[in-house]
């Protein structure tokens, strides 16, 4: 019996808006104990992903003020997106391929949803799934000098 993302997302996701400060994302961030968020336009489609990791490379190392525009820092480029009728399987592959640790879930142009790994994990009929997604998405990379 296969299963459909619907059935193991989390479907109450924190978003914040690409007008709002890396401040605000980092407290809601810390407030929900998450690592990412996705990014909305005024219209509530999601426009980008802001991870913590973002912040601190893009605006902490970087000397940027608290105050920066979550859009300055977020990730826009090759969003990758699933849906509430697609496959778990289907999705964990997705995120194998494309090295990602959370998917959004889009239906209708907006965000009803967010896959982690650790979603896949907790399901023993995914656990193999989410074990070759995290071998593929922790292949080491060498240090940039």
């Amino acid at each position: 019996m296969s299963k459909y993302v619907r059935d193991i997302m989390t479907s109450q996701v924190m978003t914040v808006n690409e007008t709002q400060s890396v401040q605000e994302a980092a407290a809601i961030m810390s407030q929900y104990n998450i690592g990412a968020v996705p990014v909305i336009n005024n219209s509530g489609q999601m426009v980008g992903m802001v991870t913590d990791r973002d912040i601190t490379l893009r605006t902490t190392a970087q000397g940027q003020n608290a105050q920066t525009p979550v859009s300055q820092v977020m990730t826009a480029q090759q969003m990758v997106e699933g849906t509430p009728d697609m496959d778990v399987h289907q999705a964990a592959q997705l995120m194998a391929q494309q090295q990602i640790r959370r998917l959004p879930v889009i239906e209708n142009g907006q965000i009803v949803g967010m896959v982690a790994l650790g979603d896949l994990a907790v399901q023993n009929q995914y656990a193999n799934e989410a074990e070759q997604a995290l071998s593929s998405i922790s292949t080491p990379s060498a240090p940039q000098s």
